[in-house]
């Protein structure tokens, strides 16, 4: 479909410490001018073949070796699954690790996270397999309404929001890339738009834990600072493009293996005030967050994210 990765990349844009984790809801009250940082986890059994006390537990562990860090974690099965206004009301940076039970969270659920990523009261960190979890949807999703609203001469009465008919299936390589916008127009001037909204998904992926190169692609960007410009990751499931969503305002990473497959790997998007950050080396059968680099990114991300609000 492209000729390489540069073409498709131009066809992207719309329509063309201590070992004790503490409680989120305690975060305010001890942890003043420190960056309060909730580590959620669908809690996989799966992922004790890689991290014996869960890969959300294992992150919120190294993160706490931060100082400038209060850390939390939560569960899908915890009570308001991990994710009470209570909890959020005490967080800045919310990191989102699922799989299997991504419908578990409701779209109301992730719209109200959108809500206080655009308020600029919390940033979102999405790992690997969160490309479909509901609040990285959903801030997809508001992200290419904003764009396509951004266009003065179009209303929102002009504009149908098509989500995807099934949210959770994986595209063809055949199928039109999502988010994309068609244009009706009508012998009176006016125009309406009829916008599919992404599909947060790419045709390919391979679990097979071969290595992967990763290549940063903005050097100067703050994420990425102290990271070697080129490192291998061990070990890691391959996903590979296009990738169904919102041309990023930044591409921070592009990751490639041997098989000629390629992704881009570490993108970030403006939403309002706050900030999206998705970061795709993962699979919670590989120790890919025992690795220095991966955890520097997230650490370095966090931290970021939140003091550039």
């Amino acid at each position: 479909m492209f000729k390489n990765r540069r073409d498709f990349l131009k066809m992207t844009t719309l329509a063309s410490a201590s070992s004790l984790v503490l409680p989120a809801i305690t975060l305010a009250s001890c942890a003043p001018g420190k960056t309060r940082i909730l580590v959620w986890d669908e809690k996989s059994e799966d992922a004790k073949k890689a991290y014996k006390n869960y890969l959300g537990t294992h992150i919120a562990e190294s993160l706490k070796k931060n100082s400038a860090f209060i850390v939390s974690t939560a569960f899908l099965d915890d009570p308001d699954q991990g994710i009470s206004d209570a909890v959020l009301d005490n967080t800045d940076v919310l990191i989102w690790w699922g799989h299997v039970r991504h419908n578990e969270i409701s779209a109301e659920k992730g719209k109200s996270i959108v809500k206080r990523i655009s308020s600029g009261s919390l940033s979102l960190i999405a790992l690997h397999s969160a490309h479909w979890a509901s609040p990285f949807v959903q801030s997809m999703n508001e992200i290419t309404r904003r764009k396509v609203l951004s266009d003065k001469s179009i209303t929102e009465a002009d504009v149908q929001f098509i989500a995807p008919a099934t949210q959770f299936t994986i595209p063809a390589v055949s199928d039109r890339l999502t988010p994309y916008a068609t244009e009706f127009k009508y012998p009176d001037g006016s125009k309406k738009l009829r916008v599919e909204l992404p599909i947060c998904c790419f045709p390919h992926v391979r679990n097979d834990g071969k290595p992967s190169t990763i290549k940063i692609m903005k050097p100067e960007h703050p994420i990425v600072k102290g990271v070697p410009a080129k490192f291998e990751i061990s070990n890691t499931e391959m996903y590979n493009e296009p990738f169904h969503v919102p041309a990023p305002d930044h591409l921070l990473f592009e990751e490639y293996w041997q098989t000629g497959e390629w992704f881009r790997s570490g993108m970030l998007w403006n939403l309002g005030k706050g900030k999206v950050f998705y970061f795709r080396p993962g699979h919670e059968t590989h120790t890919v967050f025992k690795q220095e680099w991966p955890m520097r990114i997230i650490e370095n991300a966090a931290a970021w994210m939140h003091n550039a609000i």
